[in-house]
C-alpha cells in the first residue's frame, strides 16, 4: 500500500493548484477524467461556482476548530475527486478549511482516474465513489481513517429517496445540494473530527 499512497502522494496537487485547474477546465470546456460528455463539462463549469462560494462562505465550528489547533501529530489528508463531481464541490471547500485551521495538516488531492491503484483501496460498497478523504500519519505512514463520499445524512437523504422512487435523479440531486446548502458543512466536519 505505501508504494500505491507514494505513487498518488507524488502526482497530488495543493488545494489552490486543483482550484486553478477546475476555473483552466471550465473557461476552456473541458473536464477532468476521459468522459468529456457536455454534461460532465456542465458540471465541472457548476462545480467551480460552487467551490468559489463556498470558500467565501464555509467556517469550521469551534469545537472542531480547537481540536484541530490541538493536534499533535503530523498528518497528509490526501483526497481523491474530479472536478465533475458534485459532492465533491460540496466537501472539498470544507476539508480545506478544516485543514488550514492546524499546521500539522498537509491538504493534497489526486484525480480519482489517474490513480486507479489508490481508488480500489478505498472503494465504497465496491463502488468508486468520491470524494474519498485519506488521513495519513506523516510519522509512521499509517492509514488514520477516510471517509466520504458524503457525510451520513446525506447519504442516508438519497437512501431514503431511491426507497421511494427506485432511482436516484434530478430531483434527488437538488436535493440533495439543498441539503449540503442547509448543512453549511457542519456535518462533514464532525465525521471528520470523529476520525482523529
Amino acid at each position: 500500500m505505501n508504494s500505491i499512497l507514494n505513487n498518488s502522494i507524488a502526482k497530488s496537487k495543493s488545494y489552490q493548484e486543483y482550484k486553478n485547474l477546475i476555473t483552466n477546465f471550465a473557461k476552456e470546456g473541458r473536464t477532468s477524467g476521459e468522459n468529456q460528455s457536455p454534461e460532465y463539462i456542465n458540471y465541472t463549469k457548476l462545480n467551480e461556482s460552487r467551490m468559489h462560494r463556498l470558500d467565501k462562505t464555509i467556517e469550521v465550528n469551534q469545537d472542531v476548530k480547537l481540536l484541530l489547533k490541538n493536534l499533535s501529530k503530523d498528518s497528509m489528508w490526501l483526497i481523491l475527486s474530479e472536478s465533475w463531481c458534485g459532492d465533491a464541490a460540496q466537501i472539498l471547500p470544507v476539508i480545506n478549511k478544516m485543514a488550514e485551521v492546524s499546521d500539522t495538516i498537509e491538504l493534497r488531492i489526486v484525480f480519482r482516474d489517474e490513480n486507479e491503484e489508490l481508488m480500489n483501496l478505498f472503494l465504497t460498497e465496491s463502488s468508486k465513489s468520491i470524494p474519498k478523504l485519506i488521513i495519513i500519519d506523516k510519522e509512521t505512514q499509517k492509514i488514520v481513517g477516510d471517509f466520504g463520499p458524503r457525510p451520513k445524512p446525506a447519504k442516508q437523504l438519497l437512501l431514503d429517496y431511491k426507497a421511494v422512487h427506485g432511482a436516484i435523479d434530478t430531483t434527488a440531486k437538488i436535493e440533495l445540494q439543498k441539503w449540503y446548502l442547509a448543512d453549511k458543512g457542519i456535518a462533514i466536519q464532525r465525521e471528520i473530527a470523529a476520525l482523529l
